[in-house]
This record gives C-alpha cells, sequence and structure tokens, in this order.
C-alpha cells in the first residue's frame, strides 16, 4: 500500500502524511485503536478523526476521498 500511497504524495505535495509500522510502533497504533492493518486513518485540520478505512484500497478511491475532504 506504501508505493501506491506514495504515487498520491506525489499528487498532492500538500498533503500531510504519517506512516507507521505495526511492529515498529505498537504504541501508536493502541492510541488509534488499531487491531488490523492496513488501516488509512483520515484527520481533519485539528487532528480529529474524519475517516477510517480498513483493509487495502484502490488509488483511485483513496485519492477522491483525499480530495473531498482535505479542505476540512
Amino acid at each position: 500500500m506504501r508505493p501506491m500511497w506514495r504515487d498520491i504524495e506525489e499528487e498532492m505535495p500538500e498533503l500531510k502524511t504519517e506512516y507507521f509500522d505495526a511492529d515498529e510502533d505498537p504504541e501508536v497504533l493502541k492510541q488509534y485503536g488499531v487491531s488490523d492493518v492496513p488501516v488509512f486513518i483520515f484527520l481533519d485540520k485539528d487532528n480529529k478523526e474524519i475517516l477510517r478505512l480498513k483493509g487495502a484500497q484502490k488509488k483511485e478511491n483513496l485519492l477522491n476521498l483525499v480530495k473531498e475532504n482535505f479542505d476540512k
């Protein structure tokens, strides 16, 4: 999923992204209540969760969701 997400970042350089590894960052997963990966958690400008997607996603779906929610 990460290579596909990097493609999205190239298309939208204004997008702020953070990656966390389930094995290396278990405290972050616990903080967000993540039990299954991959998971995409979208936060608004106040760092409040606005959307959560579990499992593999299609690039087009993710890109559309980012664009729809970018100004939140």
